[in-house]
């Protein structure tokens, strides 16, 4: 059975239980101190880098107040991330637009707004943020290899090869844009510290190329996110990542000479700050003599559980109303009408054998992406509620 003070300490972990007596399920319990220590975990790692957290992976206004007041910078994927942001005070210098697939109509907004950071990998893009945010400081995001390790790869949609990143950054100053630099994403829940080795070596070939070929001096590494959280796999701890990413500078660019860096977490900042407090709606078996069970629950993949998807992140569970007991594999599926709604099938997550329709089964670690990717009533369920403890 799984062992609670692997994830929690017993103040953190009693805070979470008396918050979900004062709910109905499905929900998400955040607890802000988590987040706060993680974001100072990680800057104390670090602290040359700066931080602009991921909006997208828990955007709720007590999470962007928090960061903001401890002075965090933030990625932004879209005007509706911008307006919140805007709505609640945070400067948009602090703001990059890091999204490359981006409206023409969007580009005028953030810079009508006062953004003028902004992400590329394409012509067509470099070109509408020349006309629609003059002057603007682009970096240019690049494939990278080893993303495949990660939980949840991020490559083929972003991106481009880096003989072409060189191309946009040498035409962005031709276009009277300030190229300023190169970023990348080596996956989400990328446990394998290696992958971010093999992405700086790509990155100082782009910033040797156009420094000796076309005289433009980068100056900013933006590293996106990647760093895991602490789910069923064990990862190393956040200063091993760090140390070992720093060492990888050092040695490509030398001690003296690393450029600006700049981290866009999320998952590794609020993943571990939040449970979903789930409840047990049925279990059944498909035939008389069946081995396998079935346990469906309030929450699915189309209400906070998206991440299961192709089994990609394993949650740890817990089930408190029949700790101790002996434990079985189930097959765990959500409450829609939708053949897709199976959390795990082929990954089978052990719970008490004896567990029954009402008890409660809390997922860990779910603080990222859970309410932010939540789907508005499919099957006329509402989107999974957020409380803060």
């Amino acid at each position: 059975m799984l062992d609670i003070k692997e994830f929690y300490t017993d103040e953190q972990w009693n805070k979470f239980l008396q918050g979900s007596k004062q709910y109905q399920t499905p929900c998400v319990l955040i607890n802000l101190d988590i987040i706060k220590s993680k974001y100072l975990e990680l800057t104390s790692s670090f602290p040359k880098a700066k931080i602009y957290y991921a909006v997208k992976s828990n955007p709720a206004d007590q999470v962007i107040n928090l960061l903001n007041s401890l002075g965090s910078c933030f990625d932004v994927a879209s005007r509706y991330e911008l307006d919140k942001l805007l709505r609640l005070n945070v400067d948009p210098k602090k703001i990059s637009y890091g999204n490359t697939i981006k409206k023409v109509d969007d580009i005028k907004y953030f810079y009508q707004n006062g953004v003028t950071m902004f992400a590329t990998d394409s012509d067509f893009d470099l070109e509408n943020i020349s006309k629609y945010a003059k002057g603007s400081r682009v970096f240019c995001r690049i494939l990278v290899d080893g993303c495949e390790t990660a939980d949840w790869p991020l490559s083929r949609k972003f991106g481009c090869h880096p003989d072409m990143a060189i191309d946009l950054l040498y035409k962005a100053k031709q276009l009277g844009l300030k190229p300023i630099g190169v970023s990348f994403h080596v996956g989400s829940q990328q446990r394998d510290i290696g992958a971010w080795d093999s992405a700086i070596a790509k990155v100082n070939y782009i910033f040797q190329y156009l420094k000796n070929q076309h005289n433009i001096n980068l100056s900013l590494i933006n590293m996106g996110g990647g760093f895991p959280a602490n789910y069923i796999s064990k990862t190393n701890n956040i200063h091993t990542y760090t140390t070992e990413i720093n060492r990888y500078l050092n040695d490509t660019f030398g001690e003296n000479n690393c450029p600006d860096i700049i981290f866009e977490p999320g998952r590794s900042l609020v993943a571990e700050s939040g449970i979903l407090v789930s409840s047990i709606i049925l279990i059944s078996q498909k035939t008389n003599t069946s081995v396998d069970k079935w346990v469906y629950i309030d929450a699915g993949k189309f209400n906070g559980l998206v991440e299961t998807w192709d089994e990609s992140i394993k949650y740890p569970l817990y089930a408190p109303d029949s700790f101790g007991e002996d434990c079985e594999d189930f097959i765990i599926a959500g409450p829609t009408c939708d053949s897709q709604d199976v959390m795990y099938e082929t990954y089978r997550n052990p719970l008490p054998n004896n567990i029954k329709p009402g008890d409660k089964i809390y997922w860990l670690t779910c603080g990222a992406y859970t309410s932010s990717y939540a789907s508005v009533e499919f099957n006329g369920f509402p989107p999974i509620k957020t409380y803060f403890v």
